[in-house]
């Protein structure tokens, strides 16, 4: 299972569509919400990192919806780092209903690692050693998971 962060919002009326429900885009904005959530989780914000010289661009963003949130639902982000190198960050997203735990969207984004001339840059310091940690929880839990 890995690291997991939870965010929660309440869906504001100004984004739904004129059907009340959630317009598409709003997605991709929750799921930036998670992963710098679960930067904080893991120890340090992502302006902590901005200021040291790390970016992390978006290099390819996928979502699938399920079912459709509405105007002042409760909803959980669920966070996931399943594959993480020094350079690359693949983050994976649940956007759950609080209500009745519905699953209504989940998606995928991957992130090269480049420092401030926006050229590939492996990370260093406190953010490796979280990232490495947060690594070796996925592969205590699968393992665990697996003796199970």
């Amino acid at each position: 299972m890995g690291t997991i962060g939870e965010s929660t919002l309440r869906v504001r009326y100004s984004e739904t569509d004129a059907m009340a429900v959630v317009y598409n885009s709003n997605y991709i904005t929750w799921f930036e919400i998670g992963r710098v959530e679960l930067l904080r989780q893991l120890g340090f914000s992502y302006l902590e990192m901005e200021k040291e010289g790390f970016n992390l661009p978006v290099v390819e963003v996928r979502c699938r919806f399920k079912h459709p949130a509405r105007y002042d639902d409760e909803i959980l982000i669920r966070t996931r780092l399943p594959q993480m190198r020094p350079t690359f960050l693949h983050f994976s997203y649940e956007i759950v209903r609080q209500s009745d735990g519905r699953l209504l969207a989940e998606g995928e984004s991957m992130h090269v690692v480049c420092g401030k001339d926006g050229k590939r840059a492996p990370l260093t310091g406190k953010y490796l050693k979280a990232i490495n940690a947060a690594a070796e929880k996925k592969h205590a839990d699968t393992h665990a998971a697996k003796q199970s």
